[in-house]
């Protein structure tokens, strides 16, 4: 029997993959179940890493400026009054009554506190107040006055970080201070002296604590402060209003207590027990003592008064302050033994004696 022939005799290629036709392309093995869930959790994995890594950098990055913001004092929230200590800084302002205090009061509760204080944190609580004192004071007499604890319990202020050094607080207080046009030539000095006599700052010579404080100031303005010094150190626990000295009087006053021995002490000795004077009588005192020539002079807005009142009046309160706003500005009034005082930027020496005197007599008569 013979053997069938075939119809085609193809020749393929060793190499031709006999699996799939010609023109395809084989596809990706096929995993398992087991593999294709590992390979989709280390997909997960690395793509919830990224993200942690992104909101870690994001969050540093807030923290770093957290804490400039600290630094510079621009973290502001709303302090209890109570919180707050004022013992750190020695302030530049005389004891006594601070007529501009009402003005400030009446600024704040009619618009509010367009600036906050200054405070650091000082543990347990408790904040240190480093600016503000004035603003400070506003807002406890209206706590005081009012007794509303919502709205005046508390105070804006700016918390800046602990550890700046105390010399570098006590330039941040007097430069705010300096662009206030009424602080006087006792009160830097004053200043200067409270700073050296602080244990915790590094200088304790007040002249040379002048450059340090007042290094903002000019070379002549701080030759004044340090001319004020001897007064302060000699007559400063005398004196009531210090920050009424005029800088002229002031500079005769100090060259009269190096020229003259006792000079101090027989002015001391005047004043002692004197707890009802003036303004004007206080100056009064310090002009018969200085230097020829400072007798002419005149504080602005100070009445020359007799140097005491009557010593037989009765028996009344040492002195009560108050103000009264005028369209020509704020009146301040001091009533004291002997004594009323009406201070207002205003020359009264241009009104007519007899409109002055009806005015005069008719306030007199609704006091009787």
């Amino acid at each position: 029997m013979s053997r069938k022939r075939r119809m085609f005799d193809i020749d393929m290629p060793e190499d031709m993959d006999d699996t799939f036709p010609a023109g395809k392309t084989a596809p990706p093995p096929r995993r398992g179940p087991m593999a294709t869930a590992i390979a989709e959790t280390a997909d997960s994995s690395r793509d919830r890493a990224l993200i942690e890594a992104e909101i870690r950098a994001e969050n540093d990055a807030l923290a770093e400026e957290h804490v400039r913001l600290k630094r510079a004092g621009l973290i502001t929230d709303m302090i209890p009054l109570d919180a707050i200590d004022s013992s750190k800084l020695m302030r530049d302002r005389a004891p006594g009554a601070d007529f501009e205090l009402a003005e400030l009061v009446e600024s704040i509760r009619d618009i509010g506190l367009s600036n906050p204080i200054q405070v650091e944190p000082a543990g347990q609580g408790r904040y240190e107040l480093i600016q503000g004192f004035r603003r400070l004071s506003a807002y406890r007499a209206l706590l005081q006055e009012t007794g509303d604890a919502g709205r005046w319990g508390t105070i804006p202020a700016g918390i800046a970080a602990r550890g700046e050094a105390l010399g570098q607080l006590y330039r941040r207080m007097v430069d705010e201070n300096m662009v206030r046009k009424d602080i006087s030539f006792a009160e830097m000095a004053q200043l200067a002296l409270h700073y050296a006599m602080d244990p915790q700052t590094e200088e304790h010579d007040p002249e040379k604590a002048v450059a340090i404080l007042f290094k903002s100031a000019g070379y002549q303005k701080r030759s004044y402060i340090r001319r004020f010094i001897p007064l302060m150190e000699r007559l400063g626990e005398a004196l009531q209003f210090p920050q009424d000295i005029p800088r002229a009087l002031g500079l005769s006053l100090v060259q009269r207590l190096e020229d003259v021995p006792g000079t101090a002490a027989a002015i001391k000795a005047e004043l002692q027990g004197w707890d009802n004077r003036s303004v004007a009588d206080e100056l009064t005192v310090l002009r018969r003592y200085a230097a020829p020539g400072a007798e002419a002079e005149t504080g602005a807005g100070a009445a020359v008064t007799p140097a005491r009142a009557p010593e037989n009046l009765p028996e009344g309160k040492a002195r009560t302050t108050f103000q009264l706003v005028r369209p020509q500005g704020s009146a301040k009034c001091t009533a004291a033994n002997g004594r009323l005082e009406i201070r207002l930027p205003r020359d009264f020496s241009a009104i007519d004696r007899r409109r002055l005197e009806a005015a005069v007599a008719s306030l007199l008569d609704q006091i009787e």
